[in-house]
């Protein structure tokens, strides 16, 4: 890989070449927009030399510009956010589609020094360029200031800032693309997991939250990338989406069931894994083991195919503890809630026989997070008391 560190007015026209690219090959491989966003903002910090790089998107929306991704000091973990219709030069770029260099910026009235103040930063120099897609329309502006060599931006630094923003347009359009298919998708599979949990939950929502965030801690608390666990966190929600298929007498009976209603409750896995067999994406074929495997125990006795130890699909043992822990604390039509403490000396005395010892280990180090994560749950409600042993009519 070439260093990008030289500033761009010492390289050759041959090496200007290449590193744009190389940047152009970099940016395309890219599909998560935070990711390319970060990218393309060290490039161009690099590229020109520069102490500063923010990148702004248009939001037609909220009709602001955003920047979550920033490369200079400050700026690391700080969103931007700047009005359209604002007076600043930023928000000028992006309505006239012109660039706009300000070799003084504290002299120029169209310089706003807010973000300066925020981030500890002085802006001396700076330049902002549109980024513009095949049709001519503004997606966003780029922005760098402060040249290492403390000169202002010049004409060739303008040509080369436009030139990295035209290459970059057509990435970035890809990737809002690609977020906004995903968020899609996402949300459909929120919605799909509430239909399933709807009629025999009290607040639907918070247990999918409750399930999801578990999982994605014992995910990250075994060792599995950030990645891996987001998938789990994803996918987590569609454990129960066999439920569709039972009906109300049995899914909502008050009491316990007889054992041929138990066989038809138990039956919500083998509807979840025909539900979700055959999927294509990497969150369903997570969620087709998850609603399939999710009642199977460490010591095989659990169901539908009484699976053993690891024989079991590893997300599957995760969602299952997960579950568990949430359906002993929340109040259900057929169970009393319990308190965090006896839930979690349940979960530690099932370890070897409903659960991996190995995910019970991790639930005990992430505990102090999943307490604090039910202390708003009223366990006491008025007409509830205090269940002190397992209900276990029903299944999860």
């Amino acid at each position: 890989m070439q260093d990008f560190s030289h500033p761009h007015e010492r390289l050759t026209a041959e090496q200007k070449l290449h590193l744009l690219v190389e940047f152009g090959s970099r940016i395309s491989s890219e599909l998560h927009l935070d990711k390319l966003l970060d990218i393309i903002a060290q490039q161009i910090t690099q590229m020109l030399d520069a102490g500063r790089c923010t990148i702004y998107l248009k939001d037609d929306n909220s009709q602001e510009l955003w920047s979550k991704i920033a490369q200079g000091k400050g700026l690391e973990h700080t969103e931007i956010r700047i009005p359209l219709n604002s007076d600043g030069f930023i928000a000028l770029v992006a309505r006239t589609g012109q660039t706009i260099n300000l070799p003084n910026a504290y002299e120029d009235p169209r310089f706003s020094i807010d973000v300066d103040i925020v981030t500890a930063f002085r802006t001396h120099a700076t330049i902002a360029v549109p980024l513009k897609n095949n049709a001519g329309e503004v997606l966003g502006v780029f922005q760098v200031a402060n040249k290492s060599d403390g000169t202002p931006f010049d004409k060739s630094d303008e040509g080369l800032l436009k030139l990295l923003g035209t290459l970059a347009a057509g990435s970035i359009e890809i990737a809002k693309l690609y977020q906004e298919v995903r968020v899609a998708q996402l949300e459909t599979i929120y919605r799909l997991a509430v239909t399933a949990e709807y009629r025999d939950q009290q607040d639907t929502r918070q247990h999918l939250k409750n399930i999801s965030i578990i999982s994605y801690l014992l995910a990250l608390s075994l060792g599995m990338s950030k990645s891996e666990s987001e998938l789990i966190k994803n996918a987590s929600p569609l454990h129960d989406i066999g439920k569709v298929a039972l009906a109300d007498n049995i899914l909502l009976k008050p009491g316990k069931l007889t054992p041929e209603e138990f066989e038809t409750m138990k039956s919500h896995t083998i509807y979840g894994g025909r539900i979700l067999e055959g999927a294509h994406s990497k969150v369903l074929q997570m969620a087709h083991k998850m609603s399939l495997y999710h009642h199977e125990k460490w010591n095989g006795s659990g169901y539908p195919k009484g699976l053993r130890g690891e024989d079991i699909p590893l997300e599957a043992r995760i969602v299952t503890v997960a579950d568990v822990f949430d359906a002993l604390c929340v109040f259900r039509v057929y169970k009393k809630a319990w308190r965090t403490e006896e839930a979690l000396a349940y979960i530690k005395d099932e370890s070897g026989k409903s659960f991996d010892p190995r995910i019970v280990e991790a639930f005990q180090k992430i505990y102090p997070s999943v307490k604090r994560l039910y202390a708003h749950i009223s366990v006491n409600k008025p007409d509830i008391k205090k269940s002190s042993v397992p209900n276990k009519t029903k299944p999860n």
